[in-house]
């Protein structure tokens, strides 16, 4: 019985990987095209289901495992951790597609400052990279990084907003453009630490108190 969680185990955590790549490619190509002025809508929509699908799996999977070998101690917290590790790999996904969305909603942004918007995104993307390699190697001091990058994701956010409250963001349409496309890096921020904390959790046992 004991084998046979270890090929359960090791399952889930290939599908993990899976879409950890998928994920990944899709922010990265979400953020890359809104640079570029590119219509990706159609290629991210296409991972960002394959990632709900993969996530819907990965649940069927778990939930089997613990209902037939009734695992205790890590395994156990991997097991029911993998599922909200995928939700937000998941969400990655629909995130990245809705950044695809902004160009078709407001046309060509071309002539607006994305500067804001490309910081943020570096840091986002330095944070799902750390997320995903501390959960690949359990790195439990890297995972609990992620907590303070979202603090500082967050401020970026809120900055933001207070410019164009008081008129200082530019015209109205690069405005909400971009107020739109920095809440959904925030979110993707927020999952990635949401991944490290279960990272620490499957390693320590310690949950982490939400904000």
């Amino acid at each position: 019985m004991a084998r046979l969680l270890d090929l359960g185990m090791d399952k889930l955590n290939n599908m993990i990987l899976d879409m950890v790549e998928l994920s990944e490619k899709a922010v990265t190509t979400a953020i890359q095209a809104y640079t570029e002025g590119r219509d990706v809508r159609n290629e991210v929509f296409k991972w960002s289901e394959a990632l709900r699908f993969l996530q819907d799996e990965v649940s069927e999977l778990a939930i089997e495992l613990i209902a037939r070998y009734q695992p205790v101690a890590s395994d156990l917290r991997f097991i029911k951790s993998s599922m909200e590790i995928t939700y937000g790999l998941s969400r990655f996904g629909r995130y990245a597609y809705d950044i695809t969305t902004v160009l078709s909603m407001f046309g060509d942004l071309s002539k607006c400052d994305h500067s804001t918007i490309m910081n943020m995104a570096d840091k986002v993307k330095v944070m799902i990279y750390k997320s995903i390699e501390a959960f690949i190697k359990r790195d439990v001091e890297m995972a609990r990084t992620l907590s303070k990058m979202d603090d500082e994701v967050d401020n970026m956010y809120k900055e933001y907003v207070k410019r164009i409250i008081e008129n200082k963001g530019g015209s109205l349409r690069c405005s909400v453009s971009a107020t739109l496309i920095l809440r959904y890096l925030e979110r993707i921020a927020d999952h990635a630490n949401s991944i490290g904390d279960k990272v620490v959790y499957i390693v320590t046992g310690e949950s982490t108190p939400r904000k």
